[in-house]
């Protein structure tokens, strides 16, 4: 089985020189306690801004690294600038702020409007270390750039004694990226959703056994992650780090099917949800954002997701989708197909759902049917 803690190639040449560079300097310790570290893809590290110390002083040793590698100069100082009012101000917690869950799932309700919110938990992304790839306040989505967990990084005497100067020599062979929806429950209260997506990079073996090249695939969606940012949010937003992780950490309910796949013809049929329309709304958005497909709008009145779905099949690239996983410019994003996904109450305690096309016709295709049970197969999970 193929180590999971691959060398980059380009740092292969240099580093028997670096290891006898190292046995010459003094031992420096690179420890951390945490389980999260994130590095943007392709990016470089940037300032150090620190959160208010006021607000959590406990988070300075295990705060991300804000990255962005194409920051000016005067974006450096309006950044730094803003940290330094940030410090000035202490944060107040917002009131009524709460992990609210079903099942397995858990999401953030706070007591604030979603346009008071969004500024804040985009600026969590970026405190954080990420990139954002989708930033749509008139929607309340946003998304981040694939990202490396460093913590992942095991810290052994080579890294101890050599600290930084191996830092990118080494790769967990495992990327993530989260997205991140508000959604206005009722006047004055916002739910808000992070969901987790994740990639593995695997070995591609000859008739030897031996690793040839490496592709990456997609890896099962991990909740605990999504725990660990819904509890850095609650922090973010001015609760303490020990209220944060007790929320969070409450046992969750029990995990019970609610979804049925009915058919209707070859290419024909629906969901079947044993729920009323409010948690098959909250539901259903949540499989989409777990899945490939990407939410451009939604109207919550009418129970309409509009949405893009990339099949990889559809990529047209013998390693398929995550080819071409990293770049911001994917081309994959232009052979995506929109569709739109109704959420229809049929009941108290029951809900259909359905897929048409952009135009809001039924998609009795293939493909139709083929996404209707990719939503199944996430919503029985």
């Amino acid at each position: 089985m193929m180590n999971l803690f691959f060398i980059s190639r380009r740092f292969l040449s240099f580093s028997v020189l670096l290891l006898a560079l190292g046995a010459l300097s003094a031992c420096k310790s690179v420890t951390s306690n945490d389980t999260v570290d994130y590095k943007s893809s392709g990016a470089v590290r940037g300032p150090n801004l620190s959160y208010p110390p006021d607000l959590i002083t406990a988070q300075a040793d295990r705060r991300y690294i804000v990255q962005d590698g194409t920051a000016t100069m005067s974006e450096y100082n309006a950044a730094l600038k803003k940290s330094t009012q940030m410090r000035s101000n202490v944060m107040i917690g917002i009131p009524g702020m709460r992990i609210a869950r079903d099942g397995d799932k858990r999401w953030l309700v706070v007591e604030k409007p979603a346009a008071e919110l969004y500024p804040q938990v985009k600026d969590f992304w970026q405190e954080n270390g990420f990139l954002l790839l989708v930033d749509s306040p008139s929607t309340g989505i946003m998304e981040t750039d694939w990202a490396e967990n460093r913590a992942k990084i095991p810290q052994d005497f080579i890294r101890s004694t050599l600290g930084s100067v191996l830092d990118s020599a080494y790769d967990t062979g495992e990327r993530d990226k989260y997205k991140t929806r508000l959604e206005v429950s009722k006047p004055g209260e916002t739910e808000i959703y992070i969901t987790q997506k994740g990639a593995l990079e695997k070995c591609v073996t000859d008739n030897t056994g031996g690793c040839i090249s490496t592709v990456w695939t997609s890896r099962p969606n991990d909740p605990e992650l999504e725990a660990v940012f819904l509890a850095r949010l609650m922090e973010r937003l001015g609760m303490t780090q020990e209220q944060a992780k007790a929320m969070v950490a409450a046992p969750l309910g029990p995990k019970t099917p609610k979804a049925k796949f009915v058919q209707e013809g070859a290419n024909k049929g629906y969901i079947q949800l044993s729920s009323g329309f409010d948690r098959s709304w909250r539901d259903v958005g949540l499989a989409l954002d777990r899945s490939n497909f990407t939410v451009e709008d939604r109207n919550r009145s009418e129970g309409v997701y509009f949405v893009r779905y990339v099949n990889a099949k559809d990529v047209g690239d013998s390693k398929g989708f995550f080819s071409n996983l990293f770049s911001s410019k994917d081309d994959s994003v232009l052979k995506a197909k929109k569709y739109q996904v109704i959420v229809k109450s049929t009941g108290e305690n029951s809900a259909n759902v359905y897929v048409q096309d952009a135009d809001g016709k039924p998609e009795n295709t293939p493909a139709g049917f083929q996404l209707l049970t990719l939503l199944t197969e996430q919503l029985t999970r």
